[in-house]
């Protein structure tokens, strides 16, 4: 069984899941107050960002924040849950496929299911953007190109902080400890981005990426910067660590 088809069989077994619904779920609650307060929009020209720019920006920081993040913590445990019900790891662990495979195959899958999100939240951008429009009788719609880097580049940088989620469904077998370091980890996000060492925590990359992207549209604000280095080694590096760690943890527990 090559790598590919291994990736299929493990997408195949959540479509029905109620994961795709729970990041649904989120992509639409995500813009509702930005509807709701885009008013609030015009007020933001002070700081040297037009409306329609505000808009979008504001939606994808509580995105990257804490939405997104906690999406998919919750969706980690759901993907490492959907083989321990029914002693499903069991029957995977006697395929002759290496452990190795196995869990990257399932790491995939989780960024299959980050880049659906981000397409729903994307779709629903547009959707709130056009009722906006309508609502205050202003263009905010965005060029597609531009929300599609920037969406982009938000998921890119997630690609660590899942890696890690991913370790720590695999390793924790007790979902709610899992969940609960999941979480735990996303608030300090908001401290870790105002400090140096920010590539240091990849669970601050995402809002880190679309901080940086609202300085640069805000001509009165200070800006951030995505520097490559030291941000790319480390979050190679940072990956890599957590990959292995979840490959060695993976079905060891039931391979005793």
């Amino acid at each position: 069984m090559n790598f590919l088809t291994l990736v299929s069989v493990e997408w195949r077994k959540i479509r029905r899941s109620r994961i795709l619904l729970i990041l649904g779920i989120a992509a639409v609650m995500l813009w509702i107050p930005s509807v709701l307060n885009a008013h609030l929009n015009f007020e933001m020209q002070a700081e040297g960002i037009s409306p329609e720019h505000n808009f979008l920006i504001q939606g994808l920081l509580g995105m990257a924040w804490f939405m997104f993040p906690a999406s998919m913590v919750v969706g980690t445990v759901l993907l490492a849950q959907t083989e321990r019900g029914g002693h499903g790891i069991l029957r995977m662990l006697a395929l002759p496929v290496s452990t190795g495979m196995l869990c990257m195959a399932k790491y995939i899958v989780l960024l299959i299911l980050a880049a659906i999100q981000m397409a729903m939240m994307t779709g629903m951008y547009y959707l709130s953007a056009a009722a906006v429009s309508q609502m205050q009788d202003y263009e905010f719609l965005l060029p597609p190109v531009f929300v599609i880097k920037t969406v982009g580049a938000m998921y890119l940088s997630a690609f660590p902080m899942i890696a890690f989620f991913w370790m720590l469904a695999v390793s924790i077998h007790i979902s709610v400890f899992s969940v609960g370091i999941g979480l735990a980890s996303i608030v300090p996000s908001v401290l870790m981005i105002n400090t140096k060492v920010w590539f240091l925590y990849p669970m601050d990359y995402p809002f880190y990426m679309i901080t940086a992207k609202y300085s640069g549209l805000a001509s009165h604000i200070s800006g951030m910067k995505m520097e490559p280095i030291p941000w790319i080694p480390a979050a190679v590096g940072f990956t890599a660590a957590c990959l292995a760690a979840a490959c060695v943890c993976f079905g060891r527990k039931e391979r005793r």
